[in-house]
């Protein structure tokens, strides 16, 4: 498989911690899918893995506690007709996912006031607007 999957940084796959598992695959290929074990399955042990800084494998835990059995996470593809574009998207897809579980939390909100000035101007434009509607009514137009 070319090259190694960045998870992020410096940090990759390792791919000897990488397990792989292929079967028949329901998608595109018509007889050639009777045949030949496209569908891949890829798994990684998330809690039992070197290749994650802690705190990363902290997080990874976390996050995707409601996708991991016993530790591991498992991304399968089948879009492809090749196992070897299969296994490429099955690789870049539980890159992506490390990626995203591992991800430092994004920054509180700091919270702040709507300035008055603003607040103000809203309500003196609403206020115009009624004025506007009103005026567009027809009492007061007939005899």
């Amino acid at each position: 498989m070319p090259g190694p999957y960045v998870i992020r940084g410096s940090v990759v796959l390792p791919d000897a911690e990488l397990m792989w598992r292929f079967s028949r695959s329901s998608g595109p290929g018509g007889q050639h899918v009777n045949t030949s074990d496209t569908q891949v399955e890829l798994r990684f042990d998330v809690a039992n893995t070197d290749a994650l800084p802690p705190v990363w494998k902290e997080r990874a835990l976390e996050r995707l506690a409601d996708r991991l059995v016993d530790g591991v996470v498992s991304v399968r593809a089948s879009e492809h007709r090749s196992q070897w574009r299969n296994r490429e998207a099955a690789a870049v897809r539980l890159a992506g996912l490390l990626a995203e579980a591992t991800a430092p939390p994004p920054r509180p909100r700091k919270a702040t006031r709507i300035p008055r000035g603003i607040n103000e101007r809203r309500l003196r434009e609403k206020k115009q607007r009624s004025d506007t509607k009103r005026g567009r009514s027809g009492r007061g137009w007939g005899p």
